[in-house]
């Protein structure tokens, strides 16, 4: 259901031939017995994916991979693993998400005992790993030790092999080894990790205790999980026969749901990817994207879609739009999506276009149940790449999957923009640059997730269902732009939830 005041609001700028974004519109404020504290953000990203912070990370390379995903899981929300690698790379990225709340992690990184300490580290900065552990083989595969970050840290000599500073003849279980097993045997011998062998001494796994130790003491209320307990995920595929091996291998892999991730959802061939996913996969959640008009809606729905992604140009790093000439402004493109899939059952995302945290609420006022955030997570610790430097501030990279250097070095680029693999004919639709270092996802998250209840408390919605019915739009003026910004002094300290752009 829908506000009224929402509809004849929109139908006005739409008699004015207007379509609004963003900073054209406010939400009236109204009586309120809700406290930002007691709203509650669950919702839906598509029709059997719940998600309990309705914020979705964008399929992007240098924003979503298995770390920033798990992450985002755990907080509340969900991410979409970027298609820009093998099938396999990607599913492998998916297992670590599902397992990592097993405290299990499956086919764990090893090295072996003849590699130089020098390699190793190198290695581990190249593939930019998180984390610091690692099973140590001989070269029958067999486990023979295991490295930590003190053996790493208490090191002074580079260049010898890693059989010198290993801990020997590590406590090991088998393939049938429960967390509660693990759990006891970790705080019995001291150990924070515990490899399963198989029978031939070759690595299949290992158990990480500070995960085991949550799961055990029950430390995962906002943690948006499965019926069998384990983080949620999603994954990129495109369209085409070929890609149907990468929907198998996710599938297999476990994923929640996978996004046929498009630039230009309403077309013939996302169609057909769509029924052919939902033909092989019944049960397999799909969402479809991207579109901004309405007339998508029903076709999308009639191919069997369990979620659709709204947005085509407003991203901070994409120039659809000025390329091509097309799109829709996004708060009119997510009104009259929302508008068209009403009474259907099927969830809408808004994609692109978001700078602030009201931005979500209004979003979401608009008919939206989810929002896809790209720019605003790429400057988080978790997201993929290093730290940089720019005129004396971190950063760290971002670039559009349109961009010229995204569409040459993967053909998922290319793919999704519809374009040919001859690269001296490329048109890139997206840009890349750096964006501010904003620090770890939780600290982000608070501030993007306060804003938001914030947004609601103040018209009085306790729920996204509610603030749907409850939205009463303003259209604003330039002035009443600047006049929601700060304004007539100079900006001294830096809040930790607003930029300037």
């Amino acid at each position: 259901m829908a506000s009224p005041q929402m509809d004849a609001f929109f139908a006005r700028m739409e008699a004015l031939e207007l379509a609004l974004t963003f900073e054209d519109v406010r939400l009236a404020t109204a009586y309120s017995d809700v406290r930002p504290s007691q709203v509650q953000t669950h919702s839906l990203f598509s029709r059997n994916v719940p998600v309990k912070t309705p914020i979705i990370s964008a399929a992007m390379d240098t924003v979503t991979d298995s770390r920033l995903a798990t992450e985002l899981a755990k907080l509340g929300g969900l991410g979409i693993i970027h298609r820009n690698m093998s099938p396999d790379d990607q599913a492998r990225e998916v297992k670590r998400v599902k397992f990592h709340l097993n405290g299990l992690i499956q086919n764990p990184i090893t090295f072996f005992e003849d590699e130089t300490i020098e390699s190793i580290l190198h290695t581990r900065t190249e593939k930019n790993y998180a984390f610091h552990t690692f099973p140590i083989l001989n070269r029958q595969n067999k486990l023979v030790g295991i490295v930590t970050q003190n053996d790493f840290d208490f090191n002074t000599d580079a260049a010898q092999p890693i059989s010198k500073i290993m801990s020997k003849n590590p406590v090991a279980k088998g393939l049938t080894c429960t967390i509660e097993e693990a759990h006891a045997l970790m705080i019995q011998q001291k150990k924070k990790v515990l490899p399963l062998v198989d029978s031939n001494q070759e690595v299949v796994g290992m158990y990480v205790f500070q995960d085991v130790h949550t799961i055990m003491k029950g430390e995962r209320s906002t943690f948006n999980v499965d019926q069998n307990g384990q983080l949620r995920v999603g994954a990129a595929v495109g369209i085409g026969d070929a890609e149907m091996e990468r929907v198998r291998a996710l599938v297999k892999a476990n994923v929640d749901v996978i996004v046929v991730d498009t630039a230009h959802g309403h077309t013939q061939v996302v169609i057909n990817m769509v029924k052919a996913v939902k033909k092989e996969f019944p049960k397999l959640d799909v969402v479809a994207g991207n579109i901004s008009e309405p007339t998508a809606v029903p076709d999308l729905i009639a191919a069997g879609v369990d979620g659709i992604k709204i947005g085509q140009g407003p991203g901070s790093i994409c120039t659809t739009r000025i390329i091509s000439g097309i799109g829709c402004p996004q708060v009119t493109a997510v009104y009259n999506c929302a508008k068209a899939a009403r009474g259907t059952g099927i969830p809408i995302c808004a994609d692109g276009g978001i700078n602030y945290s009201g931005d979500i609420t209004i979003a979401l006022a608009a008919g939206a149940h989810t929002v896809m955030l790209g720019s605003l997570l790429a400057g988080t610790a978790e997201s993929p790449g290093e730290i940089l430097h720019e005129d004396g501030k971190p950063v760290k990279r971002i670039r559009g999957m349109g961009s010229l250097s995204a569409m040459k070095e993967g053909k998922s680029g290319r793919e999704r923009y519809f374009q040919e693999n001859d690269l001296r004919k490329l048109v890139p639709e997206g840009v890349e640059g750096v964006v501010p270092y904003r620090g770890t996802l939780e600290d982000v998250m608070i501030q993007y997730v306060g804003g938001l209840r914030a947004g609601m408390g103040y018209t009085g919605s306790k729920t996204i269902e509610i603030l749907h019915e409850r939205a009463y739009f303003r259209r604003i003026t330039h002035a009443g732009q600047k006049e929601s910004h700060p304004h007539d002094i100079h900006l001294i300290t830096e809040a930790p939830n607003y930029h300037r752009r």
